[in-house]
């Protein structure tokens, strides 16, 4: 009778402490539950894009009766950008490389695009309701190799690395939009800084630098200037817009005058590229790129003493058609 008692006892013991097992579980996975959905409730500040591209396009021709060319070229893009907002703050930063080429039969490898910028502005508010900051503006800009004016037989590089390089400080203020999608940056105080750290170009006074002095034979007197500063207004603006479905547009506008030299001269920027996306990875690009520097001269062919003529001022476009592949990284 003892050793039933014993035995009974020891079932009902041993379905207490299953029970009671069995609750310390239910209650670790409420918890863990819990810490999972607190996590996941919480919002990053941070917007964060990371694209690479290539667009390739080709063209080629086996006994073509119309004649043409055969040619191949291809534009590598990469754009990393970190936005922060929160509250009474915003800070935008954006870097972007693109570099193109092109191989033409009978040719050799052109350049047909180069571009290495950094832009970053910081914005504050006094509330959370105004869209209106408080902001300084920060944004270098240059190129990686040689440029030429492929027009001449005996080619001169016209611009290189470092020369030029466009720095813009400047403090304002900034209207932006909660989605990022729109922004507006007015500066009436930005120094421009324009590098020409190639002494040749330098001394020919390009990009706006104060040129070398020669004397009747030729002999260099002084260096041209590897350095210009300007004092002025800058105006920026940034407007994405999904225009139909996978079909978006980014217009980027940027407008500077200077106070002490011809002001009410307006240097112009403006950059709108069309997006079109076949699926993750396909798209297509049709870009237009509009620029007008009074301070930089454009290159014509060589005169009769083999150097570059210098004419004025133009206004610059660039056209862009390119299909290829898009990353998200």
């Amino acid at each position: 009778m003892f050793a039933n008692f014993i035995k009974q006892y020891a079932i009902v013991f041993f379905l207490i402490l299953c029970a009671n097992s069995f609750g310390q579980q239910d209650t670790i996975k409420v918890k863990v539950d819990s810490l999972k959905i607190q996590k996941d409730s919480i919002v990053s500040n941070w917007q964060k894009i990371n694209k690479a591209s290539l667009d390739v396009s080709e063209v080629a021709f086996v006994n073509w009766n119309a004649g043409g060319s055969n040619s191949i070229s291809g534009l590598l893009g990469l754009e990393i950008v970190r936005n922060y907002k929160k509250n009474h703050m915003v800070w935008e930063n954006r870097a972007v490389v693109r570099y193109g080429i092109n191989k033409q039969q009978g040719q050799e490898i052109r350049k047909t695009d180069d571009l290495f910028e950094v832009y970053s502005t910081f914005g504050f508010r006094k509330d959370t309701i105004s869209n209106w900051y408080y902001s300084i503006n920060f944004s270098f800009k240059t190129q990686f190799a040689n440029g030429f004016n492929y027009s001449n037989n005996d080619l001169q590089p016209i611009s290189k690395f470092m020369a030029p390089a466009y720095v813009f400080l400047g403090a304002g203020t900034v209207y932006s939009q909660e989605n990022n999608k729109f922004s507006v940056y007015l500066s009436p105080l930005t120094i421009k800084s324009t590098f020409v750290l190639d002494q040749d170009l330098a001394d020919a006074g390009a990009f706006g630098v104060t040129p070398a002095t020669f004397d009747d034979l030729g002999n260099r007197l002084t260096k041209g200037k590897n350095l210009r500063r300007e004092v002025g207004i800058l105006v920026t603006s940034k407007y994405e817009s999904e225009v139909a479905e996978n079909i978006s547009i980014r217009s980027l506008v940027s407008l500077y005058t200077d106070y002490f030299n011809n002001f009410g001269n307006v240097d112009i920027d403006w950059e709108v590229n069309f997006n079109f996306k076949v699926n993750n990875f396909v798209h297509a690009t049709l870009g237009s790129h509009l620029k007008y520097d009074d301070d930089i001269k454009i290159t014509t062919d060589l005169d009769e003493d083999g150097e570059l003529e210098v004419s004025g001022a133009k206004v610059q476009w660039k056209q862009i058609l390119g299909l290829g592949v898009l990353v998200d990284f």
